[in-house]
């Protein structure tokens, strides 16, 4: 049967004929699951969630009141009648009012990892790449195409420009715009994003040790704070530090097809007088 016997319905949802839903698995009133739907064991789908066509959720996922997943694409060009996919993992939250779209171009995909917490009214667009434990606080918006690897926390009132890289373990401040590729392990804020330091409480959290951390500083040292350019700091980086998240490092600056966010330097008193001013 699509439905499990041991999943939970309300009388006021409308679920599909066609949908599948999996053991213990609780729907309720007057949520909305369409055709060629598949949801997964023990998730939780609150009243008002409306889960559209092609959507695939995995097993343990809670999704908050008003969200719609699978949404139509923001894109003029997309057709509606074409196939495409929003596929999401397991254990992820997904807080009251969001919207995650499904792929704009046909047997394209949105993709969402595993156990990431995404806050309240926000949007994630089509063909996104969401990794592991990643936090997405409210209001923050992820255009089309965008890519972030595990562990990120992005703060809240943040807007991430199409096309843009974050890497693992970063951590943006909010209000921050995201216009460039964030390199791992860093600290970013500023209208002009910029970095400003490592994420030392997220790389504590995270286990790594203080060998690890070293290696990642002695490498930001090099890229940022050498005076060599881009492709030059990188050999030196290989050549000098044998470390697997210096490798990390090396190889997302590499992939990037855009600039990369620089070290951001601290304004003087000064400056920040005539900015309060302004």
């Amino acid at each position: 049967m699509p439905v499990d016997p041991s999943a939970r319905i309300a009388p006021t949802a409308r679920v599909d004929a066609d949908a599948v839903i999996g053991p213990q698995t609780v729907i309720q009133d007057y949520a909305v699951i369409e055709r060629d739907v598949v949801i997964g064991s023990h998730c939780l789908i609150e009243p008002y969630v409306f889960v559209k066509r092609w959507t695939t959720l995995g097993d343990r996922n809670e999704i908050s009141a008003g969200t719609v997943l699978g949404s139509d694409p923001l894109d003029k060009a997309f057709v509606a009648s074409e196939r495409s996919y929003l596929v999401i993992g397991d254990g992820n939250k997904v807080r009251e009012h969001y919207t995650i779209s499904r792929g704009t171009k046909p047997e394209s995909s949105t993709v969402i990892g595993n156990d990431n917490y995404i806050m309240t009214a926000g949007h994630i667009a089509h063909n996104s790449r969401i990794g592991n434990n990643v936090v997405i606080a409210s209001t923050s918006l992820v255009a089309g195409y965008v890519e972030i690897e595990d562990q990120v926390f992005i703060s809240g009132g943040i807007g991430i420009h199409q096309f843009s890289r974050i890497g693992r373990l970063a951590m943006v401040a909010g209000m921050t715009r995201v216009n460039l590729d964030l390199p791992p392990f860093l600290l970013f804020s500023g209208y002009k994003v910029g970095a400003t330091g490592l994420n030392l409480v997220g790389l504590r959290r995270a286990g790594f040790g203080r060998d690890e951390i070293r290696a990642i500083k002695q490498t930001y040292e090099i890229l940022f704070q050498s005076g060599l350019k881009v492709e030059e700091a990188l050999v030196r980086v290989e050549s000098e530090i044998d470390s697997v998240h210096a490798r990390h490092i090396v190889a997302f600056i590499r992939k990037c097809k855009r600039p990369i966010a620089r070290m951001r330097q601290p304004a003087m008193r000064g400056q920040e007088l005539e900015e309060e001013a302004e």
